[in-house]
């Protein structure tokens, strides 16, 4: 699935399922795909816990207090599209945003959400930054609709 978002064409995706066979990592168990798979084979060969690796990391950056002190959240992902809403960080980032009541707001390469995907996640913004330059705009922007609140409470 992430292999072709990543580059990988047909012909690499064939040779990197090959490796994974041939490795003995497992297929179709939940978290196991993580990390090109490495998840999956660190469970298998050496008894590794699978965990969820969004929320552990977040809940290990003490992300919650951190959030509830900021004024927005922004996320950064490389191409926000279904598979984001399959525990990638960034959907878990918006979801805790929006359960908490801070606005949230993304800068991705591309968006391919559809509509209703998009309304899960709940991002004030969504903007597409594909190079360094669209990158700076979209820094602006967001600085000028994030600092107006910063400066109320000044």
């Amino acid at each position: 699935m992430f292999g072709p978002q990543k580059g990988a064409d047909p012909a690499a995706v064939t040779r990197l399922e090959r490796r994974l066979d041939a490795l003995g990592v497992p297929r179709g168990v939940p978290m196991s795909g993580a990390a090109g798979g490495l998840a999956g084979g660190l469970w298998h060969r050496l008894g590794a816990t699978l965990l969820a690796g969004a929320p552990f990391i977040l809940d290990a950056l003490d992300f919650g207090e951190r959030m509830l002190a900021s004024a927005a959240v922004v996320v950064g992902e490389g191409r926000l599209d279904a598979t984001s809403l399959e525990g990638k960080i960034a959907a878990e980032i918006a979801t805790r945003a929006r359960q908490r009541g801070v606005p949230a707001h993304a800068i991705v390469g591309s968006c391919a959400l559809e509509r209703f995907d998009a309304r899960i996640l709940d991002l004030q913004e969504i903007l597409e930054a594909g190079d360094e330059a669209a990158l700076e705009r979209a820094g602006e922007r967001l600085a000028g609709v994030i600092a107006p609140p910063l400066s109320q409470h000044r």
